[in-house]
């Protein structure tokens, strides 16, 4: 898949970027997004020239940003092979007391995480499907147990029910779609209370990003599911 076209939503750090060097190195063209183009552009020159990295500012929270970059993708290069959305945010929440995040901050975190991932997956599944595709999402851990008092467990619980509704709607078009949920990662974002805890690093999930990525068209990894070695389930 030297030509092949990777896009990676939320690419400026952690799991987008580790897995935008790791698709680098499988020979994928990239368009890489994010809100903070700058500090993006800078990591992407180290990946390739223009021809081969393409920067896009993108906020995954408007349609309209990405459908209009979808359809540039297509019009420059001809083609889109393999989209992981990616982007998202975290705040700590509590519903009993004022501990954490002021509601009024609550609705970015699920803008980004629940609408961020279904706007991509709309914008980007025609062109999939033309291509023969592979549509990638970025789960949790998190979203597949109980947290309490943790919205942002909630909304990667979205992210599980999401992928689930998109693979039952892309049967029989030839498009692959998986679910990655990684454990405990170090993206630079964990809450002072787990710094302690066992952690993966960003090219721990790539590597299971591309896992799925370099299977067979005749293969579909539906979910994959990561931790660090000693992370207890519940956390």
């Amino acid at each position: 898949m030297g030509e092949g076209v990777f896009l990676i939503t939320g690419a400026s750090r952690g799991i987008g970027l580790a897995t935008a060097q790791a698709a680098a190195e499988a020979g994928y063209r990239l368009v890489l997004t994010a809100r903070d183009v700058d500090k993006l552009a800078e990591q992407a020159a180290r990946l390739g020239g223009p021809d081969r990295v393409w920067v896009a500012s993108c906020d995954v929270r408007a349609w309209e940003q990405l459908a209009a970059l979808v359809g540039r993708v297509e019009e420059e290069w001809g083609r889109l092979d393999v989209v992981f959305a990616n982007a998202g945010t975290s705040v700590v929440t509590s519903f009993t007391s004022s501990q954490g995040a002021p509601p009024a901050q609550w609705s970015d975190m699920v803008l980004t995480n629940v609408c961020g991932p279904a706007f991509t997956a709309r914008a980007a599944l025609p062109a999939l499907i033309r291509s023969g595709g592979h549509l990638v999402l970025t789960g949790s851990a998190a979203g597949r147990g109980v947290r309490p008092g943790n919205l942002y467990a909630a909304t990667k619980w979205a992210v599980t029910g999401l992928a689930q509704a998109i693979r039952a709607e892309c049967v029989g078009t030839g498009v692959r779609v998986t679910l990655v949920q990684p454990g405990l990662t170090d993206t630079g974002g964990i809450p002072t209370s787990r710094l302690g805890d066992p952690k993966l690093a960003p090219a721990d999930v790539a590597r299971a990003v591309m896992y799925a990525v370099s299977q067979p068209s005749t293969v579909d990894v539906n979910e994959i599911l990561v931790r660090p070695l000693g992370q207890d389930a519940y956390r």
